[in-house]
């Protein structure tokens, strides 16, 4: 079987180029799977770092490993969005059993218990712990006004790419029933006020709709659409909660994946902290455990806006589940949960467990001093965690993974991780710099091997758009390059670059009466769309320009 009949033929050009340029066993083994499309093995090649003593083989089969793992378009004989599924009730019969388990230990049954000087009463004395901290990084309530935002992404009645803030605002408005203490609030915005002079429906629904996203080539990642006024206000939330930590604490997650990529470098040559990751973080954290760590008046507005249910294909499931990945607050409420529990088990273990010190959170990228780790591990597990063994590292291993940024003494090993096949010149870009990248991560190194393949990534890109050259900070409108091949023209003492932005040319009807009116909407690199009419039609045509650059 030749790979260009199961792959298409440029990106199986790039990968056997890739392969041959890094040049070790692993990858001569890969280019022989391509060759027969063995795309199931493919996808299961993933180094272990533990099995390597210095950086540069590690990252030499890391590299090439990782080129075809994460796309979605490899044609694995998996069914990814059953694996999704399957994980996704995992994690609710796991949240079953933490609710279960951590029962005695809400406010309600606390007084039925005397557990002074009982293993069940230093749990207690635990979870008080943890409550207090987060008492004093999030205060007793939230403001009494929330100020709602839209977010980038679907919702339960918007799906597909009709998700921009225009379509959001031109359709009826679902929300549940928990929810309805929020309508005063809404029917004050501008969002409110047009839907009240338009036709003044809200739609009802019980919960949020099942959704996946793309993840590895074995698996994509569940994730949820919640209400529309739901998700407007659960991303309020969640930046008050985020502000709130920042203030408190210092800890600013808007720039915490930064601190985290230093850390991780540092212990993996000193190997002072551990890096921990955990499996299917956000669908298990459990209802009573929310309830049981936050203040009550934070508890009572979180649930008022997470969705009790959710639709899968035809069918309503009650969940057990506080929250998941979709809803807007989940992942400041498990970096809260999270960091509160690390840092009681820290002050416990160690004395000290001050977050951005010895303890740093972001999501579910735990790090922590690598003597407390061990103490962490089955405080996680009773509170209905699992660690992620393959991802955690502790100890003597020379490598730590935190943010998706990958070090192994010191020295960044990071793949590049082809997401989806390139269609356009835009895609090739952002494929070229991405192996661009990777050549610096290599170079770093010591090594080399990804310059056949970058260079039949550009071939691919037309000549009249391979021009446009230019530093990383302006993204995948320039191909990534050494400064003595931009393209520049100066202009009243501004430096221009040359570049590509393609433009979505949006057909719009008006009514009948008129004829159709084309509009081009600029999309640059990064997908974000400018303008606010809401299109019926799409094609996509092409430009090079020019951007001022400093």
């Amino acid at each position: 079987m030749t790979p260009n009949r199961m792959l298409p033929s440029d990106v199986a050009r790039v990968a056997l180029r890739l392969y041959e340029g890094l040049g070790t066993p692993i990858a001569r083994s890969l280019a022989e799977m391509l060759e027969k499309g063995e795309w199931d093995r493919i996808s299961d090649v993933n180094p272990d770092p533990r099995s390597y003593s210095h950086p540069a083989p590690y990252f030499l089969d890391a590299a090439a490993a990782g080129l075809l793992r994460k796309c979605q378009g490899l044609p694995t004989t998996v069914d990814r969005r059953r694996a999704a599924l399957d994980k996704w009730y995992q994690g609710e019969r796991d949240c079953y059993e933490t609710n279960e388990r951590l029962s005695p230990y809400l406010r309600e049954n606390v007084l039925f218990h005397s557990w002074e000087g009982t293993p069940e009463g230093r749990i207690r004395e635990f979870l008080s712990l943890v409550r207090k901290k987060i008492v004093s990084w999030i205060g007793h309530a939230p403001p009494e006004l929330a100020h709602g935002r839209f977010g980038p992404g679907a919702t339960y009645s918007k799906k597909g790419g009709r998700t921009t803030v225009p379509d959001k605002m031109s359709s009826t408005p679902s929300l549940t029933r928990g929810a309805i203490w929020f309508l005063p609030q809404w029917l004050g915005t501008q969002w409110g006020s047009a839907i009240a002079a338009h036709h003044g429906e809200v739609t009802f629904v019980p919960g949020n709709r099942f959704a996946t996203v793309p993840k590895t080539a074995k698996t994509d990642r569940a994730i949820a659409a919640e209400p529309d006024i739901n998700v407007f206000y659960q991303l309020s939330l969640g930046r008050v909660l985020r502000r709130r930590l920042r203030k408190t604490t210092g800890w600013d997650l808007d720039v915490a994946q930064e601190v985290h990529g230093q850390v991780a470098r540092t212990s993996s040559v000193t190997r002072e902290f551990a890096t921990l990751d955990l499996s299917n973080a956000s669908d298990t954290v459990a209802k009573n455990l929310v309830k049981i760590l936050l203040p009550p008046a934070w508890y009572e507005q979180l649930d008022g806006l997470r969705s009790p249910k959710t639709l899968i294909d035809g069918k309503w499931v009650v969940l057990e589940k506080f929250s998941s990945m979709g809803n807007g607050f989940t992942f400041e409420l498990e970096t809260i949960i999270f960091a509160a529990i690390a840092c009681a088990v820290s002050e416990l273990q160690l004395g000290d467990g001050t977050l951005g010190k010895n303890v740093f959170v972001f999501g579910d990228d735990i790090i922590v001093k690598n003597d407390a780790y061990r103490s962490l591990k089955p405080v996680l597990e009773f509170l209905g965690f699992s660690l992620n063994v393959e991802k955690s590292f502790f100890d003597d291993v020379p490598f730590r993974e935190s943010c998706g940024q990958d070090y192994f003494d010191g020295k960044p090993v990071r793949p590049y991780f082809l997401k989806e096949f390139p269609n356009g010149p835009e895609d090739y870009i952002a494929f070229a710099n991405g192996l661009r990248a990777l050549g610096d991560r290599l170079t770093e190194n010591g090594l080399d091997g990804h310059h056949r393949a970058w260079f039949s990534v550009l071939d691919r890109i037309p000549v009249g758009i391979r021009r446009c050259r230019g530093p990383k900070a302006l993204g995948d409108i320039v191909i990534h390059d050494d400064k003595e091949r931009w393209s520049t023209r100066w202009r009243r003492s501004i430096r221009y670059l040359q570049a590509y932005r393609p433009h979505r040319m949006r057909v719009v009807k008006f009514d009948r009466f008129q004829p159709e009116v084309i509009l081009a909407c600029a999309t640059y690199g990064t997908g974000n769309r400018q303008g606010g009419v809401i299109p019926r039609e799409g094609v996509l045509s092409h430009k090079v320009g020019w951007v001022a650059w400093s």
